[in-house]
């Protein structure tokens, strides 16, 4: 699922909405808790035990088509599924750990996006964690070499989550407006487009701009080129003893620069991805903009929000391969039904639900059975773009970066403050990071 900070996987930060954001995390008990504190937490009813499942944006566990939940329940007549879920990453993280710090109010498995996999394998956070490698059903060496290694507590063997999809980025892109601004449409020859260098995908956007469909924006935001570019970036954040260089780091760097170029340079709808008022969503519907940076789980956001438009879009292998997003699945330890809860979670991660997973909603397995299984396979919506040959091919070359605990917290940061402004607010690109700097400087302990 998607990455945190703008995804989920997602308004705009300054200092002290970000702390109002964290002082009224509280206020979202139904969406990230199985119920009130003061009841009982596992929300038992009519002999049955209900298991919740808390997640953020959309992981495709009940989608039409793959129906994991009732085939779950028709399988375990005595569990009933409930999910919680939040669209907003960050919101969904900021609560998750205020009730792991209260040891309450926290769901029977919470899901956790890799950009906040090192923080939940911290100090603070993993005692607080089932160790996923001795649940019942759960084979931790069944998923792609790196997944599990950075779901697991630094010295101790222990693996907190089990890991759901990985996130290959590709790039998604509508056919009929390449077509009609004078671009090709095939998949291998939009790639080869930009093959190599992210600044070629400018170069294409330039080219879109001379001939563009009325009302159309190259691609949605300067903040998802970012997490694009980032994405395929050997440091990102983090060095690999977990300590924050995003000021000295030549990824973020490459990917700021380029994306600034994109936000003044006109290549963007300007807008913030999966924000609250669903502006970004309803872009989707509307057809505002013919390219988005397109981490497989973005497939299934495509589908859900423009499902007239169904065969209009394609998959182009990205100008480098990247991974942006990805996510696990844990229980906390004060769950009431911690031994249901640790085999539901199991049978989420395992190769088979994981491809009809991805059959309907596009999420690429972690489960490494699974992924080979989807090597051939079609998502419906994209027609027959060889979406399952694209993203293996993507995850085939994905050399994870490192990751710190902090992580997740700038990125908000650096696309919700400073990309943001520069692109809806025309903020000066020095203001912008000098911005992001002070803000990291002020919440982050370092």
């Amino acid at each position: 699922m998607r990455t945190s900070g703008n995804s989920g996987g997602r308004a705009r930060r300054t200092t002290m909405a970000y702390a109002a954001g964290l002082a009224a995390v509280a206020v979202l008990s139904t969406a990230c808790s199985a119920s009130d504190d003061d009841s009982d937490s596992a929300g038992d009813s009519g002999g049955k035990i209900t298991l919740h499942v808390g997640t953020f944006g959309t992981f495709g566990f009940d989608e039409k088509g793959a129906n994991l939940y009732a085939a779950y329940e028709k399988s375990h007549p005595n569990i009933k599924i409930v999910e919680d879920n939040v669209q907003d990453g960050q919101k969904y993280w900021d609560t998750l750990k205020l009730r792991m710090s209260r040891n309450s109010g926290l769901a029977d498995i919470q899901a956790i996006e890799v950009g906040y996999i090192a923080e939940a394998t911290g100090p603070t956070m993993a005692n607080k964690w089932v160790d996923m490698s001795k649940a019942k059903g759960a084979d931790v060496n069944a998923f792609v070499d790196y997944k599990s290694k950075q779901a697991t507590v630094p010295g101790t063997g222990q693996v907190i989550g089990l890991g759901t999809d990985i996130g290959p980025m590709a790039i998604c892109y509508r056919k009929d407006y390449f077509k009609q601004a004078g671009l090709p449409d095939d998949a291998d020859a939009v790639a080869k487009l930009w093959q190599g260098d992210w600044s070629k995908f400018l170069d294409v956007g330039a080219d879109y701009k001379k001939k563009a469909p009325k009302g159309t924006s190259f691609t949605d935001s300067a903040s998802g080129l970012f997490n694009a570019v980032l994405s395929s970036q050997p440091q990102q954040y983090s060095d690999d003893k977990g300590k924050l260089v995003y000021d000295t780091s030549p990824g973020v760097k490459t990917a700021w620069d380029l994306s600034v170029k994109a936000a003044e340079g006109g290549y963007t709808a300007k807008l913030r991805q999966f924000d609250e008022k669903g502006t970004w969503n309803a872009a989707i519907k509307n057809g505002k903009f013919a390219t988005v940076a397109c981490p497989a789980w973005m497939t299934g956001i495509i589908k859900d929000n423009a499902p007239a438009d169904k065969g209009k879009w394609g998959i182009a292998l990205p100008p480098q391969n990247g991974n942006w997003g990805g996510s696990f699945l844990g229980v906390p330890k004060s769950g009431k039904h911690v031994e249901e809860a640790t085999e539901l979670a199991a049978y989420l991660t395992a190769a088979a639900q994981q491809e009809k997973v991805f059959a309907v909603n596009g999420n690429t397995p972690s489960n490494k059975q699974a992924l080979t299984a989807t090597e051939s396979a079609k998502i419906e919506y994209f027609g027959d773009t060889p979406a399952g040959k694209i993203y293996s091919t993507i995850a085939q070359g994905i050399k994870p970066a490192p990751i710190g605990a902090n992580d997740g917290q700038v990125k908000t940061f650096v696309t919700d403050n400073g990309i943001l402004d520069i692109e809806q607010r025309g903020t000066d690109p020095k203001k912008a990071w000098d911005n992001v700097q002070k803000l990291v400087d002020d919440k982050i302990e370092q």
